[in-house]
């Protein structure tokens, strides 16, 4: 949860500085300033996207609001279970795990598994892709050309709301300029009122500015950033299946190839070389008594 740690200092910075300097906290309440270039920030990005876009930009901002989901756990998960399958199928031939991915529901194998089976995507895509090696008719050239094609795509669909969140990021400044503008015709409308009306006017447009910037940079462009990260994650876990695949394919062995799949992962979720061959070590058996 930092994006709510990080939110926090971002008001505290800001409005305990202002209220060090000696201003009020209550002058900058203009509900409907904020309302002015909320709603226009909000209509703008409807209008500039497609339905499916606001879709997923629903989806991702709850997503954005939680830890990540793709953990070293679940990799150690997910490398497992390849090896456990890639190891058995090198034993007893393809056909041996075919039941498997034909019906995962009711597999030992991936019952074991529960954070790798509960993933809809990340199952997807692997029995996707075992079921066609499993067939036989096509090289691991044209797997790794339809698998590139199929993350791209994937990649592109789960970075369109990061896009947008940005874009809205982009405007907001502009969209407080409007609200300030507007402040100003109406304080020069009252042109003729006492210096302290006017300059209370003139104030509550420069609040205008203000909020844009704020919400700009220090809110929206921030959660345009952690949602363009969620996407890299999700796109990972596919390229490292991907690489372990196309490993086995080209003839190394599930030991090496999960560590093909090891060696694509980010930094600060990767295992150690040790990690996981503790891990992989510890499937050995069962999978033997399958």
């Amino acid at each position: 949860m930092l994006i709510i740690a990080g939110y926090f200092v971002v008001f505290l910075a800001v409005g305990g500085s202002y209220v060090a300097m000696g201003g009020h906290l209550g002058a900058l309440y203009q509900p409907f300033e904020f309302t002015l270039i909320g709603g226009s920030a909000i209509g703008a990005f409807i209008a500039a996207n497609s339905p499916k876009t606001l879709k997923l930009t629903a989806q991702s901002l709850g997503y954005a609001l939680r830890n990540s989901p793709y953990d070293k756990k679940i990799y150690m998960e997910l490398m497992a279970l390849q090896y456990v399958l890639l190891n058995k199928a090198r034993r007893e031939g393809l056909m041996s795990i075919e039941s498997h991915i034909e019906d995962p529901e009711s597999s030992s194998i991936f019952s074991e598994y529960p954070l790798v089976k509960k993933d809809r995507r990340i199952m997807e895509f692997l029995i996707d892709y075992l079921r066609i090696m499993t067939s036989g008719n096509m090289s691991a050239f044209e797997i790794e050309a339809l698998m590139d094609e199929e993350i791209e795509t994937y990649k592109h669909e789960r970075e369109l709301p990061s896009h947008a969140l940005s874009a809205v990021a982009d405007g907001l400044p502009a969209f407080g300029i409007v609200a300030a503008v507007l402040g100003v015709i109406k304080a020069l409308a009252a042109i003729d009122q006492p210096p302290a009306i006017l300059g209370d006017l003139i104030s509550k447009a420069m609040v205008g500015t203000f909020l844009g910037i704020l919400l700009s940079y220090g809110f929206v462009a921030p959660l345009a950033s952690i949602v363009g990260r969620r996407a890299d994650d999700a796109v990972k876990v596919l390229e490292c299946i991907k690489v372990t695949l196309l490993a086995n394919m080209n003839g190394y062995p599930p030991q090496l190839a999960i560590e093909f799949g090891r060696k694509v992962l980010f930094s600060g979720i990767r295992p150690s070389f040790n990690e996981l061959e503790e891990h992989v070590r510890q499937t050995k058996q069962p999978a033997a008594g399958r």
